[in-house]
């Protein structure tokens, strides 16, 4: 049976909420819960797989432990929302706003911006990649510069990911069309995002040592005026989706034979799958021993 509901989903399911009856059988929740507390064992192993010079993943997977209780976070259409979703645990009273439903370049900064002189004393944080903050993110980093005493009141943090790559787009070539990276199109240069920061009179911080990074959001989250965290990550870290449909691997196989990347990208996607597969077999080993002792 299907019911279609217009209105206000906070609203609808509030109205709802007093017609549902409690069932005895809880093997439904007890599934969900179970598959919940396996996908964030994988992503904590994904974060923590060795990269270079930094794992995209630990980067956020960092962030979330640090999060503030009213942070408002802000992100734009790249790889970089990849791991914003992932990691990220929001909790009651944060805030997070994308550019979800047209994939638009370059939001995040601005977001950012507008979000911290709405809510001057809240914690704001963009996460962007290093090809939307190439596009507007530098001259943004000027506005910042001429409002910052306005900006300066808590954390207003820009996270911008240096891969040297317009990595989401470098991935769907793959999976989507088959087509191995195309450097003419997908490389950009390596600029220095923290010292641009410094010479502003902003703070800028560069990380390229996983064993540095928390000490790093640390240092952003306690500096007195805007920051731009500049991470240096590995553009091979494939953003594995958790199922793969059957054309989109065999497209990404075929992409990855012929990609100048190919021997880091297939060592650590397999990695990567591999974790999946690993905390499914200690769940059925779990759940079988505590079957026998039944």
């Amino acid at each position: 049976m299907e019911a279609n509901l217009v209105g206000d989903s906070k609203n609808t399911l509030r109205e709802l909420i007093p017609l549902l009856q409690r069932k005895d059988d809880r093997s439904w929740q007890d599934k969900i819960e179970k598959e919940v507390k396996e996908w964030w064992a994988v992503l904590d192993k994904r974060a923590h797989d060795k990269a270079d010079p930094l794992n995209p993943e630990l980067v956020v997977h960092e962030l979330s432990k640090r999060l503030p209780d009213n942070a408002i976070l802000t992100t734009d259409a790249g790889s970089v929302a990849n791991w914003w979703a992932r990691h990220l645990r929001l909790r009651p009273g944060m805030a997070a706003s994308l550019a979800g439903n047209l994939a638009t370049m370059g939001p995040g900064t601005p977001y950012a911006i507008s979000a911290k002189l709405a809510h001057p004393g809240r914690p704001v944080i963009a996460l962007v990649g290093d090809g939307v903050f190439q596009m507007n993110g530098l001259a943004e980093m000027i506005t910042v510069k001429r409002y910052k005493d306005r900006l300066s009141d808590g954390p207003l943090i820009f996270c911008v990911f240096n891969n040297e790559d317009l990595n989401q787009v470098t991935w769907e070539q793959r999976a989507m069309g088959g087509e191995p990276k195309f450097e003419g199109s997908q490389y950009i240069p390596d600029v220095p995002y923290a010292e641009f920061a410094n010479l502003l009179g902003l703070t800028g911080i560069r990380c390229d040592d996983p064993a540095k990074i928390g000490q790093a959001w640390d240092r952003a989250l306690a500096a007195s005026t805007p920051v731009v965290l500049e991470v240096v990550v590995d553009k091979d870290i494939p953003p594995v989706p958790p199922h793969i449909k059957t054309m989109m691997a065999k497209k990404t196989a075929k992409a990855v034979l012929k990609d100048p990347d190919r021997v880091s990208i297939a060592k650590k996607g397999a990695k990567q799958k591999m974790h999946e597969f690993t905390e499914s077999i200690k769940s059925v080993g779990g759940r079988s021993s505590e079957d026998g002792e039944e």
